[in-house]
């Protein structure tokens, strides 16, 4: 049996035949869902997709039509489009080509995600207060993410080379489809409950707004909310903007910007390290060199080496004022020696030889008179005295002891009383010259008959 085998390029040639003479497929009107239109560029052929819930299609519309667009392409924009059905030859792809388009309102997934949105800014969700920051040198992070893909070899590569001594613990996660909402919340959570990593990266690579969808849903946000530890989110490209984006600690534009905020880079560190290491050196060089020359100019100074040349002025002052000083008692001097030798002449050129005789008498005699007021007063001052000498012995207790009197102690207290007293005890006689130790034989109450 001979098959005739055809090439993958002949059969796209044949398929794309058949599409281009089908009259059914010249002229085909769509209603979709606008999505993956955020590459396109202004004035240029756009390349998106159309879609519904449960199919998508590629399409194309060139630029000369593009141009006379009245509105720009937004994913999940609701459309209506007028154009052909053919086939890409080289991905044996089939497409639209767009002829026309008109805005048919927003599309169901854009308006939930509004919707969504608007719902959780209210509680807060997305408050800045609410962000943690970033720990600056984690030693375990947490990677949810599927375990297939560029995405988790992107973020070890960069981790590897930025900070090797990480120690990177993958969650694998699914990140597309219908069990993707769970999963990707559950991760989350696992990873957050463990309570040893210090951050948690949610990884995705770009896709449309329903290959995102996981990220949008409530549940993944919420997850990402309540976690205890920092999360960094880098879902999609850097034009893709999810609520898992909005509500993480920080968002990273891709799985790589990820890794790079989630660790510092070891080369900046060392050579940060080595430049302050060498700033500090030249700093201390500066300083012990700045010390130094202080000591030597110290060292140098007229203090240390003639120490004297420290009071010298100070003595120069003291023999300056002393000299003042001198000077102004001698003129001082003078002046009162002066001043008494005019008054001596005045007194000698006015006073009589009898004036002066009879004031010496005078003086004589209250000299005299001094003298015996001052002898009375002794005298007198001696008598008192003299008085209370005696009357001070008269109340002496050892002047009345020298008189023949004694007093009577039983064991250092004083006896008052005979009744105080028993026979046979031992007492103490005090007398002038001494005391005597006696023992009471009997004794006498006065006034009472019994011994």
């Amino acid at each position: 049996m001979n098959n005739s085998y055809l090439s993958i390029s002949q059969l796209s040639q044949y398929v794309k035949k058949k599409f281009d003479r089908d009259p059914y497929l010249q002229t085909v009107y769509l209603k979709g869902e606008i999505s993956n239109s955020a590459r396109n560029r202004v004035n240029s052929t756009l390349y998106f997709s159309l879609k519904d819930d449960q199919a998508v299609v590629n399409a194309v519309m060139f630029s000369r039509q593009a141009r006379q667009l009245p509105f720009q392409l937004e994913d999940g924009m609701s459309v209506l489009v007028t154009g052909r059905l053919t086939t890409y030859g080289p991905r044996s792809q089939y497409q639209i080509i767009v002829e026309d388009m008109q805005q048919d309102g927003i599309g169901q997934l854009y308006q939930a995600y509004e919707k969504l949105k608007q719902q959780l800014l209210e509680e807060g969700l997305f408050d800045q207060a609410h962000k943690q920051h970033i720990v600056r040198f984690p030693k375990r992070i947490a990677v949810v993410t599927s375990k297939s893909g560029a995405v988790i070899q992107d973020i070890i590569s960069t981790i590897n080379r930025r900070f090797p001594h990480i120690e990177l613990v993958l969650y694998e996660t699914m990140v597309q489809g219908e069990k993707a909402i769970d999963s990707v919340a559950e991760n989350i959570r696992q990873a957050d409950q463990t309570g040893s990593f210090d951050t948690i990266i949610i990884g995705r690579g770009g896709g449309s707004i329903e290959d995102l969808w996981a990220f949008n849903d409530e549940k993944v946000v919420r997850a990402i909310f309540e976690a205890k530890t920092p999360i960094i989110s880098s879902v999609g490209h850097e034009t893709d903007t999810t609520l898992a984006d909005l509500v993480a600690d920080l968002r990273a534009p891709t799985p790589t910007a990820a890794a790079e905020l989630a660790v510092p880079n070891q080369a900046d560190l060392l050579l940060t390290i080595s430049n302050h290491e060498q700033r500090l050196k030249k700093q201390l060089v500066q300083q012990v060199a700045y010390l130094q020359e202080r000591l030597d100019r110290t060292q140098k100074s007229y203090i240390f080496k003639q120490p004297h040349r420290l009071y010298e002025k100070y003595v120069q002052q003291v023999d300056e004022q002393t000299a003042q000083l001198t000077q102004l008692i001698e003129g001082k001097v003078e002046q009162q020696q002066i001043s008494l030798q005019n008054l001596t002449k005045r007194l000698d050129s006015r006073t009589p030889d009898a004036l002066v005789q009879a004031k010496k008498e005078q003086t004589n005699q209250l000299t005299q008179r001094l003298i015996n007021q001052l002898t009375q007063q002794v005298e007198t001052h001696d008598k008192h005295v003299s008085y209370l000498i005696e009357a001070l012995n008269h109340l002496s207790p050892l002047n009345i002891l020298s008189r023949g009197y004694s007093y009577t102690t039983k064991e250092d207290a004083i006896v008052k009383s005979v009744q105080s007293v028993q026979s046979g005890e031992q007492l103490r006689v005090h007398m002038a010259d001494g005391a005597l130790t006696v023992t009471v034989n009997d004794k006498h109450i006065e006034g009472a008959d019994d011994q």
